[in-house]
């Protein structure tokens, strides 16, 4: 056994000391009982052997000896010896303690030791996970700030894409509308051309195919008619070389500075709206009064028709029945005008739209909406881009228009009609 003994060997320590102390607490007494009986040098004698027995007993760890050595001097009188007895448990029991509480101070100071080293690493890897979630949250930033960039510049392609297309839908459209309406007008000539054709007979031949049957002073009434040139000039120019020339009357003319200011600014952007001083002056001055006729409802009709070109004119064969879904009084017939409710020979009847009714109406209706329907299809050519002329003749052929409206409102119209 070594002379440090460790924690383990406490049991075995306590347990000699007791022995100790028994053994101790035996040689007093007899030596007490010696020390009675009157002798000291017995006394002496037992106390070399206790203190022989105290030094051949195992010594534990670093305790002192129960006993005073053979050096320390001896209090006389067995009072000292009694008060040496009684103490000896007290300090052995205060040397255990003390010996337990070092023992219990060396173990929390390595436990405190192990406690702050956990510490020291739990830190370490909490400092190394927080510079982990830094980084990753900056990580994240970067992906969200790229991830916004990516969306709006997306966004900014799709809307540019969506543009692109509305503004081809829009061109393709307005492409549209326009090839649409040179059909319609094209279809109008050539039922215009057929309506002409069907009409002339060797019998009683159209004089509006052929100017050449016609008197002088009304030749010269129809020779202004622009659409009806176009499309019959080359019947015209057929039977021309059989006409003689007519002499040919000069006329003054001298531009209206209001009226040719009008007009221009209403060429730079052709429009169909009354909104413009232009179409709002012609509106007012030509072409209501000259499609104001009796029956107001029906003359409101025809108006709206004609604005949308949708009014049909056709001429009345001798055989024909009246045809029409309201009633004949509206209608009219064949010796009863429909606009103006008087009675006179009809030779045309006009349709509104597809509704499939007919309308008869007089030579002198038929010239008043005749010349508006003239006038609109020329401003309507002219919307399309048609007419390829410089701002000054238009503007005369405008004013010619507007003088045949005028006309045909004073009751004035050619005798063929």
């Amino acid at each position: 056994m070594s002379d440090s003994p460790g924690i383990g060997s406490v049991p075995e320590a306590e347990d000699r000391q007791a022995e100790s102390r028994e053994g101790a607490v035996a040689v007093c007494e007899g030596s007490k009982g010696i020390r009675q009986l009157g002798g000291k040098p017995r006394a002496m004698e037992s106390q070399v052997s206790f203190e022989e027995e105290s030094q051949n007993s195992p010594s534990v760890g670093h305790w002192k000896p129960l006993m005073p050595s053979k050096g320390d001097k001896e209090e006389p009188g067995s009072g000292s010896q009694d008060a040496g007895g009684v103490h000896e448990p007290q300090s052995t029991e205060q040397l255990n303690v003390s010996r337990l509480r070092s023992s219990s101070v060396e173990i929390r100071e390595k436990g405190s030791e192990f406690l702050r080293d956990e510490l020291h690493k739990a830190q370490k890897e909490l400092k190394l996970k927080d510079k982990e979630c830094e980084r990753l949250s900056k990580v994240r930033e970067q992906l969200e700030q790229e991830l916004e960039e990516l969306t709006a510049s997306l966004f900014e392609e799709a809307h540019k894409m969506v543009r692109e297309a509305n503004t081809k839908q829009a061109a393709a459209e307005k492409q549209l509308r326009e090839a649409r309406g040179k059909i319609d007008m094209l279809q109008a000539e050539v039922t215009a051309l057929k309506t002409l054709v069907i009409t002339s007979t060797p019998s009683s031949p159209n004089r509006e195919l052929h100017p050449q049957l016609q008197t002088p002073s009304r030749a010269g009434f129809r020779k202004g008619h622009g659409r009806n040139k176009s499309t019959s000039s080359a019947m015209v120019s057929a039977a021309s070389h059989n006409v003689a020339p007519e002499p040919v009357s000069r006329e003054c003319k001298e531009v209206d500075s209001i009226l040719f200011a009008e007009f221009q600014a209403w060429k730079e952007s052709p429009t169909l709206e009354k909104s413009c001083s232009f179409l709002d002056r012609i509106y007012r001055e030509d072409v209501g009064p000259c499609l104001d006729f009796t029956k107001q409802e029906l003359s409101e009709l025809v108006r709206v028709a004609v604005e949308q070109n949708t009014l049909t004119i056709e001429p009345v064969a001798s055989q024909t029945v009246p045809v029409g879904k309201v009633a004949t009084e509206e209608c009219g017939g064949p010796k009863k005008c429909a606009l103006s409710g008087l009675p006179r020979t009809c030779k045309h009847r006009i349709m509104l739209g597809d509704s499939g009714s007919y309308y008869y109406i007089s030579p002198s209706c038929r010239a008043r909406i005749t010349a508006v329907c003239n006038f609109f299809t020329y401003i309507r050519y002219i919307q399309q881009g048609l007419v390829r002329q410089d701002v000054e003749p238009m503007y005369w052929e405008v004013m010619r228009l507007r003088r045949e409206m005028s006309l045909a409102k004073l009751g004035f119209y050619p005798s063929e009609m």
